[in-house]
């Protein structure tokens, strides 16, 4: 019989929590510096936090995978394809949401097709989940350790061959214009001011190996137990990590937005850490409470509760308060949240809106982990 580790549904739902505090400031304009992502290289406490999440994965992975492909290779493909095609739909869906939008007129309007960006946060986690799923299911442990491997050493090579004068700047970068040519600039991210997406196709490459990489620590964890050896293995492991991320780095660097293989490297390691203090604490010292049960609650639903954290928002935005008029005499409107924060966020320290928008971020927390509460409370549990 399988042993019950905690400490993972712990750090499931710490990462989740922390995606939704990232993705929720008050305002994108006032932020503090760590909950911000980097411009380019390197990285923030905020680029830690979806990689963390395809790390637990990869986790959780290696406890259903037996059970999936013990019921037969039909049962195998139907499971990983449903739900790959539900998370990558439940995305899209999302970033179409809510289908109408106000006009400069103040006109309600469709929101047209021909401008909604296929990919986004959720379509990764599926693209990333189904292609680990299928190198595990035909290659086992050993077999994916190497093909994650080669994965990253190759995209390393493409990234370089494909423009060796400059591989890894915005513009020089190869995937992008493949990007553009298969989905096409109108349905791609414009956040960096020109067609780029950091969940595109080409950047999915060492995603795929992050997922890999944390269904292999899940299964070390499964063979070895609760057991020093095991403990000791992960935190040395992560050093390791760590330290090999940051020798890549000088040749290809660490960087989220390109999804860099040095990325991948350094973000496991540190997950491994992180993971073995969490194990330290919960399966070794029993060191349990309001933290982990606080955390516990955004892990047994993870990807409903970040759904919900952005659809609240959304449907909320169809709701109009006005706030007075412009420079030009148009009037202003804001939807509820943004009274909130405008109202009773931003005030409380006038001189640095920075804490407003971060105090709005943690009340937007509590009220998704009032909903998982509810939701684990009543014993409902929404599985993808």
């Amino acid at each position: 019989m399988k042993e019950r580790f905690y400490s993972l549904d712990v750090f499931r739902g710490s990462t989740v929590a922390l995606m939704i505090l990232v993705n929720n400031p008050g305002s994108w304009s006032h932020i503090f510096p760590p909950l911000e992502h980097a411009s380019w290289h390197g990285v923030t406490p905020t680029d830690l936090v979806f990689p963390f999440f395809l790390f637990a994965v990869g986790n959780a992975m290696a406890f259903v995978m037996p059970r999936i492909e013990a019921a037969g290779e039909g049962h195998f493909w139907a499971k990983v394809i449903k739900r790959s095609l539900l998370i990558f739909l439940i995305g899209l869906f999302l970033n179409w949401f809510p289908f109408i939008k106000y006009d400069d007129a103040g006109k309600i309007v469709a929101k047209p097709f021909e401008t909604l960006r296929i990919f986004g946060v959720l379509q990764r986690i599926a693209v990333s989940y189904f292609f680990a799923s299928v190198l595990v299911h035909f290659f086992k442990v050993r077999g994916s350790f190497v093909a994650g491997a080669f994965l990253l050493l190759f995209y390393w090579f493409l990234c370089v061959a494909m423009n060796p004068a400059d591989p890894f700047s915005l513009q020089g970068w190869f995937g992008t214009g493949i990007d553009k040519a298969l989905i096409g600039e109108k349905h791609m991210y414009h956040g960096e001011g020109v067609a780029f997406d950091p969940e595109g196709l080409m950047n999915s490459f060492a995603a795929v190996v992050q997922v890999i990489l944390g269904y292999l620590v899940g299964n070390y964890i499964l063979q070895k137990g609760k057991t020093h050896e095991m403990l000791n293995g992960l935190f040395v492991a992560g050093c390791v990590l760590i330290f090999a991320g940051f020798c890549w780095d000088m040749v290809f660097p660490i960087n989220k937005k390109i999804w860099t293989s040095s990325y991948t490297i350094y973000t496991t390691g540190l997950a491994l850490l992180i993971l073995s203090l969490f194990i330290y604490l919960i399966e070794f010292r029993n060191n349990k409470g309001w933290w982990s049960r606080f955390f516990d609650v955004f892990g047994k639903n993870a990807l409903f509760i970040f759904a919900m954290s952005a659809l609240i928002p959304k449907t909320l935005w169809l709701i109009r308060i006005s706030n007075g008029v412009t420079d030009t005499g148009k009037p202003k409107y804001l939807n509820p949240l943004n009274w909130f924060y405008e109202h009773i966020c931003k005030p409380i320290i006038p001189s640095d809106p920075r804490i407003g928008s971060l105090v709005y971020a943690l009340c937007f927390i509590g009220m998704m982990w009032f909903l998982a509460w509810l939701l684990d409370r009543k014993k409902i549990y929404i599985k993808v």
